[in-house]
Parts: structure tokens; sequence; C-alpha cells
């Protein structure tokens, strides 16, 4: 069947949800300034979720195999278990999800992309969510520091978890580019640079990276070019 998912999925009244420019910022050296990266985390993990089955809802109309549906439900789940694990961790450390200010903008890549998959595909898990993989280990490192055994724990769980969810952007962007005789790594770049509005920047974890499916071709020149526009 074909149903036309909302364009913003249902929120609620807390967090209060500002403009990139308007959040303040972050001092992970404080404990308030780690409740705050924790906060920023979940909220992240709760777009996920949406973000994770709008990729089922809206694209159903493609001819796709069952597989691809399979994975994006399993990493919604996945991601509604990271959200769970990181609000307790608010609520343990006398704070909760909705308590400060969020980033208005993740829904943005799901707008901008909501009628090409392969923009999808490219923007969200093959970006969005390897950017996770580049940060997550300097965040397990700072609770790591500050004695927090339980954050560091839930952390780690999600990090290996979301090389699974980047894999499958991967493993379903290269299928739609087998498909219709694309070369994936120069159409990445480009679907990059027209829906993406932020630049990549390193360092990268190209480790992980790899292991979910993504070569340094792909990234590396967008990084490039960034960088060069900057000198």
């Amino acid at each position: 069947g074909a149903a036309m998912p909302p364009d913003r999925p249902a929120r609620p009244a807390r967090p209060e949800l500002l403009a990139p420019r308007e959040m303040p910022k972050r001092r992970p050296g404080s404990e308030h300034g780690r409740i705050a990266l924790i906060h920023a985390v979940a909220h992240i993990e709760l777009n996920a979720v949406d973000l994770h089955w709008d990729a089922v809802a809206r694209f159903a109309e493609t001819p796709l195999p069952l597989g691809y549906f399979d994975d994006w439900v399993q990493a919604a789940d996945e991601e509604s278990k990271h959200f769970n694990l990181l609000s307790d961790r608010l609520e343990a450390l006398g704070s909760h999800y909705g308590a400060l200010p969020a980033h208005e903008g993740m829904w943005r890549a799901a707008e901008d992309t909501a009628q090409d998959l392969l923009a999808r595909l490219a923007v969200v898990p093959m970006v969005l969510e390897a950017r996770g993989l580049d940060v997550t280990p300097g965040m397990i490192e700072i609770f790591r520091k500050a004695n927090d055994a339980e954050t560091v724990a839930a952390l780690e769980i999600i990090y290996a978890e979301e090389v699974h969810h980047v894999s499958y952007g991967s493993k379903w962007f290269h299928f739609l580019c087998g498909r219709h005789d694309l070369d994936p790594a120069p159409v990445f770049r480009d679907l990059v640079r027209r829906h993406f509005h932020a630049s990549l920047k390193p360092p990268f974890n190209e480790e992980k990276r790899a292991e979910a499916g993504i070569p340094p071709d792909f990234y590396w020149p967008l990084a490039e070019e960034t960088g060069s526009k900057r000198g």
C-alpha cells in the first residue's frame, strides 16, 4: 500500500526547539555540561527514530526488497532503545528529556530529501549518522574521565549499533546505484553537495566508516573542498 507520512513528526511540548546559532554552548567539563551533552544526544536519537520510520513509509512505493524495510524497522527499534538509555541517564542525574532546549534543524535533512531516496540514504545514514561514529569515542572519553560508568556503558551500546545503521544506508545506496548503473562515489558526493547544508570536517573515524561500507573516496574530497574554500 501507499500512504504519505506527515511532513513533520509529532513532538512533545518540550524541549523548546532553537535555531542552531541560538543553542547555548556546552561545557562538558562540568556536570551541567555533561547533562547538556546527554540531552543533545537523546534529542538526536529521538529524531533518528522518526527518520528511520519516515524512510519506511515515505518511499513505500519504490520497488525494494523486503530487507530494506526490515533494516530500517530494526534501526528504528534500536534508536528508541538508545533514546530510553539516555533518558534514564538524564533522570538518574536529576534532569529529564525536555528540560533543556534542543536543535530544531535535525528534521531538515528529511525535508530536503523527501522526494529522493538516494539523497535520503546519502545524507541521513551516510553523513549524519556516520558523523556519530566520528564523535562518539570522544564523548565516551569525557564520561569515562568523569567516572560516569553508566553513561559510558550506554554510549558504547549506541556506538556499536550505529555502525549497523550506517551500513544499512551504504548497502541500500549501493543497491540503488547498481540498479540504475550509477558510480556510487561521485553520485554520493553530488547528492551531499546539493542536500547537506553544512560542511564535512575531519577528523573522520575511517576504521568504523569502512566497517560500515563508506570508503574514504566518498567523503574526503568533500572535506578537502571545504578546506580549500576556507583557504
